[in-house]
């Protein structure tokens, strides 16, 4: 699972050989720090993995601190927010992620008369 926010983006797996925790990894530091102080959990480095960084955390642990994402969420705009947490080339980095996205848009997305949903 690819997650991203204010403080960064992570990946999380179950390794097979440890059932019990998730595996959260991430391309530096600054993306786990949030997640690693919640769950009192060290980072790890292994400068040889597809993700140098990683910690190790029950999947309770990660619920809770992705719905804590969730329910401070507090903006407009993803990118724009994370300019100012994580600065430029953490964005320009989103940006990529963004266009890359935009491949995969089906074909109907732009096709026929826009919807409106009443919130109210």
């Amino acid at each position: 699972m690819w997650i991203f926010t204010k403080s960064g983006f992570v990946s999380a797996v179950r390794k097979k050989e440890h059932p019990d925790v998730l595996t959260v990894r991430a391309r530096d530091r600054q993306s786990l720090e949030d997640l690693s102080a919640i769950a009192d959990s060290k980072i790890a480095k292994s400068p040889d993995a597809d993700y140098p960084y990683r910690t190790f955390v029950s999947p309770e642990v990660f619920a809770s601190w992705l719905a804590d994402a969730v329910v401070d969420l507090d903006y407009h705009n993803f990118k724009s927010t994370v300019s100012k947490s994580r600065g430029y080339e953490f964005t320009h980095a989103l940006h990529d992620v963004w266009a890359a996205m935009l491949k995969v848009e089906d074909e109907d997305a732009r096709q026929g008369v826009g919807e409106h949903i009443d919130l109210s």
